[in-house]
């Protein structure tokens, strides 16, 4: 067997000043003026008087576009919108909520609020009722508990997928609401925030 080298992806970087190797570019000064086609020399001759960089910010484009800019102010702002970004992004998890037909009044209370808490806290929630023995024969018994869990659960999700047997198991699916993760959210920043 070959040994085959694989490929190393590098990022792509922003091309600056003398890396520009192309003679003409379509250059746009500092203010956001587009100034038009001119030599890449005299390019980089403005971008030098006014003490900034040239930086290629349209690559593909016909001829490539630069622009005078403060070439390290630029790259930590596009840095800072990155971190920004990946902080603001909630990834929706699924979480799982089981129970069985046999269960207590109090039992299905303690498992709806962990329910709504899932869905408060933006992730989806699969609401499971597991059959066991002989317990599969009455699969009426699963659907009223989750009619139950629905009812608990209506101010904080929606139905997403109405009950429907899988075999031994019957689940639902909901989805959270989103005027309650909204509310959830402002409350997690004022507390922060304080």
């Amino acid at each position: 067997m070959r040994f085959r080298r694989r490929a190393i992806s590098r990022p792509v970087q922003t091309r600056v000043n003398e890396r520009i190797r192309i003679r003409e570019v379509r250059l746009i000064d500092d203010e956001g003026q587009q100034i038009g086609i001119i030599p890449t020399r005299d390019a980089l001759e403005m971008a030098r008087e006014k003490g900034l960089d040239l930086v290629e910010v349209a690559p593909n484009a016909s001829p490539p576009v630069c622009r005078l800019m403060d070439y390290g102010k630029f790259r930590y702002e596009q840095s800072r919108k990155e971190r920004d970004s990946r902080r603001n992004q909630h990834v929706t998890k699924l979480k799982e909520v089981r129970v069985e037909p046999k269960i207590g009044k109090a039992d299905l209370e303690t498992k709806g609020r962990q329910a709504a808490r899932f869905l408060d806290g933006g992730d989806k929630v699969k609401l499971t009722v597991l059959f066991r023995g002989r317990s599969i024969t009455h699969p009426e018994l699963g659907r009223d508990l989750l009619d139950q869990l629905q009812v608990l659960l209506q101010e904080h999700g929606t139905i997403e997928q109405t009950p429907r047997m899988e075999g031994r198991t019957m689940t639902m699916y909901m989805a959270p609401s989103r005027q309650r993760v909204a509310a959830t959210e402002r409350e997690d920043q004022e507390t922060n925030g304080q």
